[in-house]
């Protein structure tokens, strides 16, 4: 028998004292507000039982419920769903496109956006976000671009694009959409980090209320909500809400959790009261611990200052980003500096900077903990003596990942579905890539099936490797060796 395993390794991290600035936003932790309503998990992890309606055909009770969600964010259909955000994606996708038709998709696009580029056999044009000068974050997608891009690509079938961004960046949503609209064309946006924004007044407002027509959120990333559960929502007029609803019973469970779909109406149910006021106690918190640690003299945070510049429309101040451009330190220094000696545990890391997420359900004493922490290590930094480390504008991995352009040669289904070879990745360049290539988070593509390797590419991800980065999608996780396509099957493609 099994003495212990993931259940007691979760218990004794639970206990721990690693305090979480990552998503799910309940942070571990619900107050006496939030969960006076909830009783044990176990007991209302039921099926389809009498009087409980079912999520793919609801008549009843969750019929209600999602109509009363999609009420309160301002759509005319909003869908629970229990397989996260990404099957939202999928759906999405699938569900405003034919087989083989063409979408515009910013290329800062999730891994889920590719799959379903992948499934629905489309061709990918891409627009690329603006670079932010003397930082390592990406901007924002600009209008002017897009347009261009519909004028000149009349095949176009749908648009794709994300906003807010990992980091909390938000393009011109509204300009984008009537550019969309403009050639009767739908706009898909990926909001998965703006599930929040409804909730506070110093936060950008939601791609839902600016024209959007499809909207996918991720409740459980920046609300107290479980992990998987998350809502699409629609705005009619542009799109086909039945054709979206059919691939909704695809890739959705045909056994969805009543405790997530319960955990979802609870979380907006609690937002709507109390939580309000927590979101303005939460933005009075992270504006005065923005002002704390303004006195940084290494590590630098970003801030309001980069909205109108590089297709910036817009900024979430509760997505925290630490730089270490120019100190001695690289992102990936300083997040495992964070989690061994602080016990604070980052969302994410690049190479220049960390991503800490806060939420309603952060405690001031986590706060405190982490602006102490920044503080005392600051204090200890030096100047870059890596000369990669010490230019402002060196490009980070979600730069590259977001404006490298590799050069398309085939579609991605064809790619993937083609005869491969395997060859090492240093022999790699002007071969076809026959997969994918990201780090994770936030799972952004350096490189995907179908297109082609080149020597900056390779070098790209090797420098990942070396920095400890978690560099993913090729079958050799050595990542010494990458499937590629054969000769022959180019050439009868």
């Amino acid at each position: 028998m099994k003495d212990s395993g993931l259940l007691e390794r979760l218990k004794e991290y639970g206990e721990s004292d690693m305090y979480p600035f990552h998503m799910p936003g309940h942070k571990r932790r619900i107050d006496e507000a939030f969960s006076r309503e909830f009783p044990n998990p176990f007991s209302i992890d039921i099926t389809e039982v009498d009087g409980f309606d079912n999520l793919h055909h609801p008549e009843g009770i969750l019929k209600e419920s999602m109509e009363w969600a999609a009420k309160v964010y301002g759509a005319d259909r909003t869908y629970y769903l229990v397989n996260g955000s990404s099957c939202g994606i999928l759906s999405a996708i699938c569900g405003t496109t034919d087989n083989s038709d063409t979408i515009l998709m910013s290329r800062n696009c999730h891994k889920s956006a590719y799959h379903g580029v992948f499934l629905n056999h489309l061709r990918a044009k891409y627009i690329y976000p603006q670079l932010l000068e003397n930082t390592c974050v990406q901007g924002g997608l600009l209008p002017d671009e897009m347009e261009d891009m519909l004028k000149t690509n009349v095949e176009i079938s749908a648009v794709f694009v994300v906003s807010p961004t990992y980091d909390g960046i938000v393009s011109d949503i509204k300009t984008i959409a009537n550019i969309c609209h403009k050639y009767a064309i739908p706009l898909i946006v990926d909001e998965a980090h703006g599930a929040h924004f409804r909730y506070g007044k110093d936060l950008p407002v939601s791609a839902l209320e600016l024209g959007a027509d499809v909207v996918i959120q991720s409740v459980h990333k920046t609300l107290p909500s479980f992990t998987q559960t998350a809502m699409l929502h629609v705005k009619e007029g542009y799109v086909d809400v039945e054709k979206i609803e059919r691939y909704l019973h695809i890739y959705q469970s045909s056994s969805p959790s009543y405790l997530f779909m319960a955990g979802i109406e609870n979380c907006i149910r609690y937002m709507e009261g109390d939580g309000r006021a927590r979101m303005e106690e939460l933005l009075f918190k992270v504006r005065r611990l923005r002002e704390e640690l303004a006195q940084l003299e290494h590590l630098s945070i970003m801030g309001p200052e980069v909205v109108g510049t590089a297709g910036v429309y817009d900024l979430d101040i509760t997505k925290l980003i630490i730089s270490t451009v120019g100190t001695s330190i690289s992102g990936a220094e300083l997040d495992e500096i964070l989690r061994s000696k602080y016990h604070l545990e980052m969302e994410m890391c690049t190479d220049t900077y960390v991503t800490a997420i806060l939420s309603v359900m952060d405690t001031d004493e986590g706060l405190g903990r982490l602006r102490d922490a920044l503080l005392e290590i600051d204090a200890e930094l030096g100047v870059a003596e890596d000369e990669r480390l010490a230019r402002p504008g060196e490009r980070n991995v979600l730069e590259e990942a977001a404006s490298c352009s590799p050069e398309i040669r085939m579609t991605i289904y064809d790619a993937v579905s083609s005869g491969k070879t395997t060859v090492p990745l240093e022999d790699s360049a002007g071969r076809i890539s026959g997969e994918y290539i990201y780090v994770y988070p936030p799972g952004i593509p350096i490189v995907a099936p179908g297109e082609v390797l080149n020597r900056e590419l390779i070098e790209t991800v090797r420098r990942y490797q070396k920095m400890g980065l978690a560099v993913q999608g090729l079958k050799d996780e050595s990542l010494n060796r990458i499937e590629v396509i054969k000769e022959k099957e180019i050439w009868e493609k």
